[in-house]
């Protein structure tokens, strides 16, 4: 490679970085450490570790090497070695020693040199209904885009994205998960990535305000309190957002930071009465708490993983209307996130952050 190449790349991974910081920061289109972005040089995919923060692209070492075509021969072979993709890291050129996102097998699934990976609200409230495809065929019209039925992240779903992939496509809706564009420069994919947002852009219903008193009391001596993020509350405020909530888990996040569908309080239950129900059961104190016309109580150890996602959720829910026909996680799907080795190491990285982390 010319002194002028290593300089073009260099110049293009510090977009990437800028445009990962950028859409990092935008609680609704990524949240805590969710989404991944990727760049491709002469082998090399450079992705965002697991467990790391786009938001702090500019300050953290947050993006690791993996050698391609090893991990697209072990794809091919199905091979579960691709799963965590560590086996593929480029030892010396990761000082850190970071694990590559569970990802890595879906941006090498996509031949352009720049994938940026986010959990936009907007298009996953569209990708959680039965009727998403016919939704984005009315919204993409004209675009190289395809729609990829719910698999769970990692190695299944990157042979469900081959089997959706053509010629052409750089953008792909994922079922109940979330959006994936991709172009051979930085700023070809940040104006796709504000083109297709703003196509599946939709209004967000108001919700009426928290009644913060009402919570506090029903939080007595239960070890919970109100949200960090004010926009949580939207789901317990907003009865159709809370009708949505409480059929179950939407995406995959949602099931590893805040656990599997939601906890809604009966009409006179308090908190305490909910977690002296949960120990009975032989169940964990729920993440949060949903509060019909009040709001949302959160454990008072939950981690900044799980705030964010407590916020999402009501993003996500407060944009989908009554004719919505959500398509939720089933049993044995967020039973699999929840067992699943890359999961619990993404778990372990959010609690060792903090509660209060943003």
């Amino acid at each position: 490679m010319t002194v002028r190449d290593e300089a073009d790349f260099t110049a293009e991974f510090d977009g990437l970085r800028a445009l990962s910081a950028r859409v990092g920061g935008d609680p609704l289109l990524v949240q805590a450490a969710g989404g991944n972005t990727s760049i491709k040089r002469d082998g090399t995919l450079w992705i965002k570790a697991s467990g790391t923060w786009l938001a702090n692209a500019l300050s953290d070492d947050i993006f690791v090497p993996v050698a391609m075509t090893p991990l697209l021969d072990c794809v091919e072979r199905d091979d579960p070695a691709a799963e965590k993709a560590q086996s593929f890291v480029i030892a010396a050129e990761n000082p850190s020693g970071l694990r590559p996102s569970i990802e890595t097998t879906v941006h090498s699934a996509m031949p352009q040199k720049i994938v940026v990976h986010v959990h936009c609200v907007d298009t996953i409230a569209v990708a959680v209904r039965r009727e998403a495809e016919a939704i984005l065929e009315r919204r993409l019209e004209g675009m190289n885009w395809a729609f990829v039925p719910y698999a769970r992240p990692g190695l299944p779903l990157a042979h469900a994205i081959r089997e959706r992939l053509r010629p052409g496509i750089d953008v792909l809706v994922l079922g109940n998960h979330g959006l994936v564009v991709a172009a051979e420069t930085v700023a070809d994919a940040a104006a796709l990535l504000e083109r297709v947002c703003a196509r599946l852009g939709q209004p967000r219903r108001e919700a009426p305000p928290a009644d913060e008193e009402a919570l506090k009391d029903v939080a007595a001596g239960s070890g919970y309190r109100l949200p960090q993020m004010a926009e949580a509350h939207a789901v317990g405020t907003d009865r159709q957002s809370c009708r949505i909530a409480a059929g179950g888990s939407l995406y995959p996040d949602h099931v590893i930071f805040l656990g599997p569908g939601s906890v809604v309080a009966d009409e006179g239950e308090t908190a305490a009465d909910i977690t002296a129900a949960a120990k009975a059961a032989g169940l964990p104190k729920p993440a949060s708490i949903l509060f019909p016309g009040k709001g949302v109580l959160m454990r008072e150890d939950a981690s900044a993983g799980a705030e964010a996602l407590a916020r999402c959720l009501a993003e996500v829910t407060a944009r989908m209307g009554e004719d919505a026909r959500p398509r939720y996680l089933s049993e044995g799907e967020n039973a699999e996130l929840l067992d699943w080795d890359a999961e619990k190491y993404r778990q372990m990285l959010d609690s060792r952050a903090g509660a209060g982390r943003t």
